[in-house]
């Protein structure tokens, strides 16, 4: 019995290991097949299909601002399939660098142009001369005799000094090579000259034109000379004592500060001592007191000090100064650079002292000029620094992949941002790159924005020009040699790369000194009922032509009496569906253009209108001059303010200005 069962037992196990042997035997082959088909797909897609991505790791995190830069990994959008490494199918091609607006010798054809005759001539030889330049960029063949080290340090004397009139054969200019630093002053000696009579003056009230005024006053000005190349200079620090003709009928200084012909708030010094509650610069009162016509000569009246007298109390003893300036007497100033501001001394006695201001630095302040009724003796700089990085503007380029435009989507994108920008700006793009344009909606590219940049005078910066716009991806040339008055060009050229190009539900257009706070711009449009035409901005109604002065337009360029509704170039928003018909009337030689590109914009939407409703949206919180808190958009903000806006957006909810005192 038991001999059975064992017998029954050892045949399971012989049949069990036949089994096993079978399918080892059968994954075996299934082995040896899967290798022999494998080897030939290896072969044939190559080694290099296989991404370096997934082989390497992650860079480390070095620090906080690290983490806080870093994005995380992307999901992908669509499942993973075979054909995953295939181009996608898009309207997005790659990223172009040069502007896909046609110029053709029918585009600035001068027939039947009138008024607007010579601005099409400007324009077609502006084209022919750009197209010349940029087939030398193309090919190579670019000669600039820009072989000189970005980063050369220049070699500056520690010391200048100027007599009156070596002064005046510099056209009234100390230039200081190197900008100043802490610690550096400069000494001027002079003398005001006597008042004049002046029918205009910009800085007094005038009661009846033939009345004049008596006006003597003078201006010294820290100036940004090498950073201006072709533009009025940034007044780092505007210095303009007042001796006669002031509107309020005293001797005044006043002291300011100017970027792109935007005063900022004026800093007046009117005889009375800054209050003890003010705040101080350096542990010095911003304006000093001196003696004024109505104040008595004093601080108290006859009456207190005859009483403070007979009840034994000792009259405080002080000194009062007269104004520091004064017709035919000659003057020692000595002006300083101190840690918190500038310091200005007259024979001796410290007058006032001005802080310091976002965006305008030490040594930016590469010139000294002085104008109006002063006779200037000489002129001395001190401290000075010895040396400075190279002015070439692309200095200020920062060659990381870090500010690189993320490449195109082959989604819809919601707002397409072309901002304004000429060649040599450098540090203006730079700065936008570092700031709002690292907004996470650009980064995730549910809204893009590039710079439209025409060609330079100067070929070394059309050079550089070319290696920016293929480095970061987000510089388009449009191809003809820039002007002013044909500014309008790149607007209809923002307009044709965001309807072809991006394909963008709303175009904006912006310039590169604007900040823009894009998640507000954005909601903005949305607000906007789906399928309606708009243009958003701040709007100016009933504006008329100016016709003298430097911004004078003529009446055969403009016969109107007054503009059609326009909203300020820094920064409005549109409608793709009118953005397509200004691209579309250029491309069919029907546009009318105006060299005015905000008003051209108005004249654009207002025909647009006359056979589509158009919904006009007016707000101030997209600002013309300056940043009001809560904006949208801030103009004329330099570099430096650019990047302390995005700080205060990163850190508060609600949009701050910077402190421009």
């Amino acid at each position: 019995m038991k001999r059975g069962r064992l017998e029954k037992f050892d045949a399971f196990m012989s049949l069990t290991r036949q089994r096993l042997v079978q399918i080892l035997i059968g994954v075996g082959l299934l082995y040896i097949l899967l290798v022999t088909l494998e080897i030939p797909f290896v072969f044939r897609t190559g080694i290099s299909a296989v991404s370096h991505e997934f082989l390497t790791r992650p860079p480390r995190l070095e620090s906080e601002e690290d983490l806080e830069v870093g994005e995380a990994p992307a999901r992908p959008v669509e499942k993973i399939s075979f054909y995953a490494n295939q181009p996608a199918q898009s309207h997005i091609t790659e990223n172009k660098i040069l502007s896909g607006l046609i110029f053709d010798k029918n585009t600035f054809d001068l027939s039947g142009k009138d008024g607007s005759l010579e601005l099409y001539k400007s324009a077609k030889n502006a084209w022919e001369v750009g197209k010349t330049v940029w087939e030398e960029l193309e090919s190579g063949n670019l000669r600039t005799d820009g072989d000189k080290s970005e980063n050369r340090s220049e070699s500056c004397p520690r010391s200048i000094s100027l007599s009156g009139s070596e002064f005046l054969s510099h056209g009234k200019v100390m230039v200081l090579p190197c900008g100043l630093t802490l610690g550096s002053h400069i000494t001027v000696v002079g003398m005001p000259m006597a008042a004049h009579r002046e029918y205009q003056t910009g800085i007094s009230l005038v009661k009846d034109d033939d009345e004049p005024v008596m006006v003597s006053q003078f201006i010294m000005e820290l100036q940004g000379l090498k950073t201006a190349n072709g533009e009025d200079p940034s007044r780092i620090l505007h210095f303009n004592p007042r001796l006669k003709g002031d509107w309020n009928g005293k001797p005044i200084i006043e002291q300011n500060t100017c970027y792109r012909m935007q005063w900022g708030s004026a800093q007046r010094c009117d005889g009375w001592k800054s209050k003890a509650a003010e705040e101080t610069v350096d542990g010095l009162v911003k304006c000093e007191k001196w003696i004024r016509d109505d104040n008595d000569h004093g601080e108290e009246s006859k009456a207190i000090w005859w009483l403070k007298r007979l009840i034994g109390r000792t009259k405080k003893v002080t000194v009062d100064w007269p104004f520091p300036f004064s017709e035919g007497k000659l003057f020692v100033l000595t002006l300083s650079a101190g840690l918190e501001g500038y310091h200005v001394n007259v024979d001796g006695r410290h007058v006032t002292s001005f802080p310091y201001r976002t965006g305008f630095t030490l040594e930016d302040a590469t010139g000294l000029y002085l104008s109006g009724e002063v006779d200037v003796h000489s002129v001395f700089a001190a401290s000075l620094p010895a040396s400075h990085p190279s002015f070439a503007p692309q200095q200020h380029l920062e060659w990381s992949r870090r500010w690189c435009a993320p490449p195109l989507p082959n989604f819809v994108v919601e707002l397409f941002i072309g901002i304004l920008s000429a060649g040599h700006h450098f540090a203006e793009r730079m700065a936008a790159r570092k700031s709002w344009m690292q907004h996470r909606l650009i980064k995730s590219t549910r809204v893009v924005a590039r710079f439209f940049v025409a060609l330079h005078p100067r070929k070394e910066v059309n050079v550089e020009l070319q290696k920016e716009a293929e480095f970061f991806g987000d510089v388009i040339i449009v191809p003809y040699m820039d002007n002013y008055d044909l500014v309008v060009l790149k607007t209809v050229a923002i307009c044709e790369y965001g309807v072809h190009t991006v394909s963008a539900k709303y175009i904006m257009k912006g310039d590169d000194d604007t900040f823009v706070k894009v998640d507000a711009v954005l909601d903005a449009a949305r607000k906007v009922p789906a399928g309606r035409s708009f243009y958003i901005g701040n709007i100016n109604y009933n504006h008329k032509p100016l016709r003298h002065g430097k911004w004078a337009v003529t009446y055969q360029e403009w016969p109107e009496e007054d503009y059609p509704p326009y909203a300020n170039g820094p920064g409005y928003i549109l409608s793709s569906d009118i953005a397509r018909s200004i691209a579309s009337k250029f491309q069919r030689n029907r546009l009318r253009l105006f060299k005015m590109e905000d008003v051209s914009m108005g004249m654009w939407v207002e025909l647009f209108n006359s056979s589509k409703p158009v919904h006009y949206s007016h707000s101030l919180q997209f600002c013309q001059f300056g940043c009001i808190e809560g904006y949208y958009t801030a103009h004329y903000q330099s570099p430096r303010q650019m990047m302390c806006l995005w700080d205060k957006l990163k850190r508060q909810s609600r949009p701050k200005c910077c402190n421009m005192r």
